[in-house]
């Protein structure tokens, strides 16, 4: 290719880029070059120009395509200096003259800023006390009996007493007035644990102050609910038995200090150690008072312009909390030369934090009114700086990849999808969107949404999008997909799959693949480049206090990001301030698709909504993509999207401030027959339109030719003890095998013999483990020989990303005869004489879920209706091929029914929808009245196999203790949509029981004031307990022994214990393989060792630490787990 560079870079930066430059292309003028240049070389020099960019770097590149035609590539450094095509200004002048950033729409700016610094000045006057001081010094070590955020907020009470808000910002604003009496006078200090009644300091606060107040508590933790046993508070942050409706409308209102730290009893000279001064107080500084006086002489005016309760504003109140936090996380970490100071113990000065000196001697670091002055400072800089942050963020633009339309047929409904998000661009910028791509699987949904997203995008500015997913193993296949297909590189795309173990894993099976040639077959797209927006980071004020933690900075800067979900959820789940700093930005500046939303378990989908709640809340557009996505499950998002956006507009846009502003939100709707539009201006008119749309798409998958056909085989099992009902249920897997390989085998063109590659789905790890040691006793009929790979989440990392990569290849069927050629198959088709090879996957429900696998056949072990779709997407997902004969069979009921036969207790939980009543009888409204699927399941939802039973409920009334559809549907319509409550009774001995779901955190805004929700409804909670695994190489580094990873309570941080596993504590897992059996994919743990230790350049010992991991479940008693290498950990019960 031959390409055109132009330099507009100054300065030392012109040098450098000329340096450069220089090496790759010949000069054609003083600030142009010119060269031809193969794609791997053009990426090499961008490279080197990104390594060295300032912010005086400016470098275009243009690929000449023909005589009279050229296209801008990428800009490094600063795009400004070039328009949309990559040309340079005649002229230049820096008068604003179309005044566009005076169009800056953050109505609540000043606001945001003012109750920050406030806020900062007043965070940490609670340090004073002797014993938080004491504690600096060394001197304490029990746990805190109050937080020292707590006394802050109670010194604050005592400054405002019982003015309103006028009458305490008058005497602040006074910095002549001697005020430091009413901090800490009798009657007005309110001390727990010391005075009789100190009361609820929310209920006596008048509205501003509250504010204040929130943010002065807050500013480490959010208020927890405390949970009481016998008169003793448990751990802060338990679930409490019981939620009240008050903690949902009124919930400061019964905030005490209990809500902050637990409750002990202590003696009276214990306490006052909290309530004493060490001190006299910052506050009776001239300079902290100048500053406060300032501060509040803007407050009061601003009282008066915005006469509204502050804490009724979600987005004034988190973003100056936003503020508030990182200003002191900031600031904090700032080290101060104290090297002259003299030791903490003698230094007379109230201190906020303590550093070493050079003579390793303990010194203040920073002195108590220098952090609040500091922090304040810096709180109104990042405030300041928070509407400039998002456009200082690099962004993906004019990206060949994803404005190129598809040429191939299937995934045509791409460009008609990214065509009619084009044309709601402009109303998009404005109200948001929310998106619904419901395409059917296999139909290229991943790179569907980018298109989508990237076509909203503003074409000058560019995408930035988030794409969380709930599956580590999801986020590296999807962001290999992003990496292949669209040609991104890792300075445009980050992936963060909750730690680094994976990633070296992943690479080292590309290395593999390169060197056996199958990388070849990877379709690049060599035109695809795009202009790439580096934002100077550490100008920015905001991101120059963001990024100084390398995880947070990969989390802000790149233009594309596909993470976990459990990255993002922090905005709104963390309970304490640290976590949710990042996600909360990464929010603010990025579009947001939730992929497969539908595949999580209902008890964290309140979660999920309150992660599109805030979405709508910071203003960024929401793509939902699932094929099985229920109504009851997109309506609720929608409400709380829309609930979100309402409080946005009360504080941005056009008509920002109103707060009877009219919301119109954009929604658009595709699958891979079409795509639709339209403005919702509430919940009723979006599900109406989601209806109209559903009708649609179920008309045309009604005249599509089958590909997933069903069949119920019927289960009898007589025993009732565990071991016994899988040793009966094994002879039933094994005869459905043998009759799909029947049906679906095909020929090997090399052997001739008869092959076919199946799943056999099971809903729980112990069940399958045990139904693969009775598969292997069994063994095969005459003249088929079955190849068995045993897949789920209790095997060793190394193990299992060895198996994910086996079955990845293995399951990919684009090409007709390329999986015969694998070594895998290939060598045990050769190994073996008998006819009939049968290659079976034994899986929990981790391979029904997002893995692009085709195959030829399935078997389920039933769980749901959505997970049985979910499988059939699994089957014919490449070739899709039609047939007659049913390709996937279901057991018509599921083994813990013979479990619980005699105990009349749910079968269809853990996974599954039915729910387990408090009384154990079936009278509960989500209870079954039968667990066979023959009588649970119209013909018309299993015999062909589609999205429809999930997308289009049935008529209502629905019966879910007699239907599996209608128990889907109620239970999502119970968790998701909003009901009508009654108001909260005045005191809180008369509350009633409150009952949770996914709506509260919308229709109440008090409710996200407190941890509450989180504490309630806590995301992917398990109540068993779990441990974590490790195979350390013994002495002589011969073989691996098992070793157990625990916290080292005797010191601080990252420090890990690794006592030895006891073999009697894990017992080897007997395997007796019968005639006709083998594994499939088998692995010497040592050998992946070694392998992975010299590819990362690692000690044995080391490498181990971080890649042969397990987490499994808590076994009970002195036998905990049972192991073997093919089948992996089962915990005992």
């Amino acid at each position: 290719m031959n390409i055109l560079l132009v330099s507009q870079c100054d300065k030392r930066a012109l040098k450098e880029s000329r340096r450069i430059l220089d090496q790759f292309a010949e000069r054609r003028g003083d600030r142009t070059w010119q060269t031809p240049i193969t794609r791997a070389g053009l990426d090499t020099l961008r490279k080197l120009l990104r390594r060295t960019a300032r912010k005086n770097t400016a470098v275009a590149c243009h690929w000449i395509r023909g005589l009279d035609h050229s296209e801008l590539l990428w800009i490094v450094g600063d795009a400004s200096r070039f328009n949309a095509q990559g040309a340079v200004p005649t002229n230049s002048t820096a008068r604003d003259v179309l005044r566009g950033e005076d169009e800056n729409d953050w109505h609540c700016a000043e606001d945001i800023r003012l109750l920050a610094q406030l806020a900062a000045l007043l965070h940490d006057l609670g340090k004073a006390s002797l014993a938080f001081q004491a504690r600096l010094r060394g001197e304490l070590k029990e746990r805190n009996l109050y937080r020292h955020e707590w006394v802050s907020l109670r010194l604050f009470q005592a400054f405002v007493g019982k003015d309103d808000d006028a009458g305490w910002l008058q005497r602040l604003a006074d910095p002549d007035h001697d005020h430091t009496p009413c901090w800490t006078a009798e009657g007005r200090y309110r001390r727990d644990g010391l005075d009789a009644e100190p009361g609820y300091p929310f209920r006596a606060l008048p509205p501003l102050a509250a504010a204040v107040a929130w943010l002065i508590l807050t500013h480490h933790r959010l208020p927890l609910a405390p949970f009481k046993t016998d008169g003793r508070q448990d751990w802060l942050g338990r679930r409490v038995q019981h939620t009240i409706s008050t903690w949902m409308e009124l919930p400061l209102s019964l905030v005490e200090h209990d809500w902050n730290e637990i409750r002990v009893q202590a003696e009276p000279a214990r306490i006052a150690a909290y309530w004493t001064l060490a001190g006299p107080l910052p506050v009776a500084t001239p300079a902290w008072r100048a500053q406060a006086a300032r501060l509040a002489k803007r407050l009061d005016a601003l009282r008066v312009r915005r006469p509204e309760g502050w804490l009724d504003n979600p987005y004034v109140m988190h973003l100056a909390r936003l503020s508030l936090m990182l200003a002191d996380h900031s600031y904090s970490r700032l080290v101060m030369d104290r090297n002259e100071q003299q030791d903490l113990k003698k230094d007379a000065t109230l201190a906020a934090n303590t550093t070493f000196n050079r003579a390793g001697k303990l010194v203040r670091n920073q002195s108590l009114d220098e952090h609040l002055l500091g922090v304040a400072h810096t709180a109104g800089l990042v405030a300041y700086a928070l509407p400039g942050f998002e456009r200082s963020l690099p962004r993906l633009a004019q990206h060949r990849g994803l404005r190129k339309r598809s040429a191939d047929a299937h995934f045509a409904w791409q460009n008609k999808a990214a065509d009619t998000a084009t044309a709601l661009r402009e109303s998009a910028r404005e109200h948001g969107a929310f998106i619904v791509n419901m395409a059917s699987t296999g139909c290229g949904k991943t790179l569907g949404n980018a298109r989508i997203l990237y076509a909203l995008a503003d074409p000058q500015l560019g995408l930035r999008l988030t794409y969380a997913l709930g599956l580590r193993t999801l986020t590296r296949q999807t962001g290999d997909s992003y990496r292949r297909d669209l040609h991104l590189d890792d300075d445009t795309l980050a992936m963060l799959v909750g730690g680094s173990s994976s990633r070296p894993l992943f690479d080292h099976h590309e290395r593999e693949a390169d060197t056996r040639g199958s990388a070849s077959i990877q379709a690049l797209i060599e035109e695809d480049s795009h202009v790439l927006y580096d934002g100077a980071e550490t100008e920015h004020p905001l991101l120059s206090r963001a990024l100084h933690d390398p995880q947070m900075r990969k989390l802000l800067s790149a233009p594309m990001l596909v993470c976990t979900v459990d990255h993002m959820v922090p905005a709104t789940e963390s309970l304490r301030a640290g976590r949710q700093i990042a996600p909360m930005l990464r929010l603010m500046s990025a579009d947001l698709i939730l992929d497969e939303l539908d595949d999580y378990d209902i008890d964290d989908l309140p979660t999920l909504t309150r992660l599109v709640y805030w979405a709508g809340l910071l203003g960024t557009r929401v793509l939902l993509s699932s094929a099985t996505l229920a109504p009851a499950l997109v309506e609720g998002m929608f409400a709380a999207y829309r609930a979100g956006r309402a409080h946005y507009r009360r504080n941005r846009g056009v008509d920002g401030g109103r707060a009877d502003a009219r919301i119109e939100l954009p929604c658009l709707w595709t699958d891979e027959f079409n795509a639709y539009t339209a403005h919702c201006v509430d919940a009723d008119a979006f599900a109406a339109q989601h209806a109209q749309f559903v009708t649609k798409r179920a008309a045309k998958l009604r005249t599509t030719e089958p590909l997933r056909r069903g069949e119920l085989v019927q289960l009898q099992i007589q025993a009732r003890q565990p071991e016994q009902i899988h040793a009966e249920f094994a002879p039933h897997v094994r005869d459905a095998i043998q009759r799909l390989h029947s049906a679906h085998a095909e020929t090997d063109p090399v052997s001739g013999k008869h092959v076919s590659f199946g799943l056999v789905r099971m809903a729980n790890i112990r069940p399958l483990i045990e139904v693969a040691q009775e598969l292997y006793r069994l063994g095969a009929a005459p003249g088929i020989r079955i190849h068995l790979c045993v897949y789920h989440a209790c095997f060793p990392l190394l193990v299992r990303s060895a198996t994910e990569h086996l079955l990845d290849a293995a399951f990919d069927r684009r090409q007709a005869d390329a999986v015969y050629r694998l070594p895998s198959v290939r060598a045990a088709l050769d190994a073996h004489p008998e006819q009939a090879h049968v290659f079976v996957v034994l899986a929990s429900p981790v391979c029904e879920v997002g893995r692009d696998w085709d195959a030829d056949w399935a078997i389920a072990e039933p769980s749901s209706l959505r997970s049985l779709i979910q499988l059939g997407g699994r089957v014919q997902r490449h070739r899709r091929t039609p047939g007659t004969a049913a390709n996937i069979l279901i057991f018509d009921t599921n083994l813990l029914h013979f479990r619980n036969l005699d105990q009349d207790a749910p079968a269809y939980v853990r996974p599954g929808f039915e729910q387990n009543d408090a009384d154990g009888t079936r009278a509960g409204r989500f209870r079954l009245q039968t667990h066979r699927l023959g009588k649970l399941l119209r013909e018309d939802e299993y015999r062909v196999l589609t999205s429809l039973p999930r997308i289009q409920p049935p008529e209502p009334p629905w019966h879910p203790q007699e239907r599996l559809c209608d128990l889907e549907h109620a239970r999502l319509s119970e968790a998701m949509l909003p009901k009508s409550r009654e108001a909260a009774p005045p005191s809180r001995r008369s509350a009633p029981p409150f009952s949770l779901d996914a709506a509260c955190a919308w229709q109440y805004p008090h409710a996200m004031l407190t941890g509450v929700l989180p504490q309630q409804q806590p995301f992917r909670h398990d109540t068993r307990p779990t441990a974590t695994l490790v195979f350390l190489p013994d002495e002589h580094e011969e073989r691996v022994v098992l070793h157990r990873i625990e916290d080292d309570d005797d010191h601080r941080g990252d420090k890990k214990l690794y006592p030895v596993v006891e073999q009697s504590a894990c017992a080897p897992l007997a395997l007796e393989p019968g005639p006709g059996i083998a594994p499939w994919g088998e692995y010497d743990l040592m050998t992946l060792l070694t392998e992975q230790a010299e590819q990362l350049d690692l000690s044995l010992q080391d490498c181990a630490k971080r890649l042969a991991t397990v987490n499994v479940p808590e076994g009970k008693g002195g036998k905990k787990w049972g192991y073997h290498p093919l089948l992996g950990f089962k915990s005992w019960e």
